[in-house]
């Protein structure tokens, strides 16, 4: 059965922002090839002009949310779903529910609504009090104007159990196979392979950025540190100040091309994941598929997905520690080998692709059964 899916709640594909992006540049695309007229929803300002990307329709609408901050994306959502009211969609699946459940009276009826339920965004330190009070309210109010939910983590389904008792499918993000080829970055930085220290993230404080350089500026190692991220923000500048100092740290913009990100984290003596809020983290898998030695901060969304294959930290002296003392022997690359296995058995996108496609079968069979027994 051919079905008519629309996917909202990100900034737009391809990707230029972040994970549910990144998911839905490759679950979009994937559905059409199965056989479904899939519409994504970007920002009318999104590099991407295009109407149609590998076969998905795109659908630009206005987002002030370079004019307004983060109040934009509450008028960009609204934007997006009043077009969603125009169309008729049999499925329509939201990236997340910051800015978009509070309109969720508005939500088209006649849909099957499924929501990516995000990773806990009310405990992200960056936000306010006040912030955090709403996001929790948004979550809430996404819970009750979803049919469906998605989680993607173990960590989240239980949650959402707990806290609601509902019930979700648990589909996490994939990575692609690492495929080897020149890195010119590393050249700029005249890094060598096997003689730097990488960190790829958001720079908010809930990645442990800062926990991670302190730790490293504080050892005696003679590698570098090679951290990716946009430090145009207000916490990115900070970091930059206190660490820009140390010749050994060099700070490099975000990048969104893949196949650059995972030839670093190839050649990385040791890749650093700092996120301690959320569900599986796409750089993390895109490290693991690299075939990067990993250490995580410690939590239960990295050990859920890494298990015994990483170092772990929580604190800059356990970092300082592992700069100067993990070595690279059989023993680092049994964890790497264990990683890429994981990646291919659990992770690959195929899989991650085939689970979406057979939830939102199941998701719309449920709330339509006289509908498929007609077709």
């Amino acid at each position: 059965m051919k079905l008519k899916i629309a996917i909202a709640g990100t900034r737009g594909i391809p990707n230029h922002y972040g994970g549910f992006e990144q998911i839905t540049a490759y679950v979009a695309p994937g559905l059409v090839e199965k056989g479904h007229s899939v519409t994504v929803y970007n920002s009318h300002n999104h590099p991407y002009q295009g109407s149609n990307w590998n076969g998905v329709e795109i659908v630009h609408c206005y987002d002030p949310e370079h004019v307004l901050g983060t109040a934009g994306q509450f008028i960009y959502d609204f934007n997006c779903i009043q077009d969603m009211r125009r169309r008729d969609f049999d499925v329509i699946l939201f990236m997340g529910y910051t800015s978009s459940s509070v309109w969720g009276s508005l939500f088209p009826r006649k849909a099957t609504i499924i929501s990516n339920m995000d990773g806990l965004e009310w405990k992200r330190s960056k936000y306010s009090k006040p912030v955090q009070s709403f996001l929790k309210y948004a979550e809430k109010l996404a819970v009750k104007h979803s049919n469906y939910y998605i989680a993607d983590s173990t960590v989240i389904r239980s949650y959402l159990q707990k806290k609601y008792s509902i019930s979700s499918a648990f589909i996490a993000y994939g990575a692609e196979k690492f495929i080897g080829d020149d890195c010119p970055l590393m050249n700029r930085f005249a890094l060598k392979p096997k003689a730097y220290f990488l960190l790829v993230a958001r720079m908010e404080p809930e990645n442990n950025i800062e926990t991670i350089l302190e730790g490293f500026t504080k050892s005696v190692s003679t590698k570098k540190f090679l951290v990716v991220g946009n430090t145009g923000n207000k916490f990115g500048k900070y970091l930059k100040a206190k660490f820009g100092h140390d010749e050994r740290v060099c700070f490099h913009d975000a990048i969104f091309n893949i196949k650059t990100i995972q030839q670093l984290q190839h050649n990385a003596y040791l890749y650093f994941h700092g996120h301690s809020v959320g569900g599986t983290n796409p750089s993390l898998l895109e490290a693991m598929a690299g075939g990067a030695l990993i250490a995580a901060h410690d939590n239960p969304f990295n050990r859920s997905v890494l298990n015994h294959n990483a170092f772990y930290f929580s604190s800059s002296a356990d970092v300082q520690w592992l700069t100067e003392v993990v070595a690279r022997n059989s023993a680092e690359d049994t964890m790497i080998g264990n990683n890429i296995k994981r990646i291919q058995q659990h992770y690959n996108w195929d899989k991650i692709i085939g689970e979406y496609e057979a939830y939102i079968y199941e998701c719309y069979c449920s709330m339509n059964y006289e509908k498929v027994l007609a077709y």
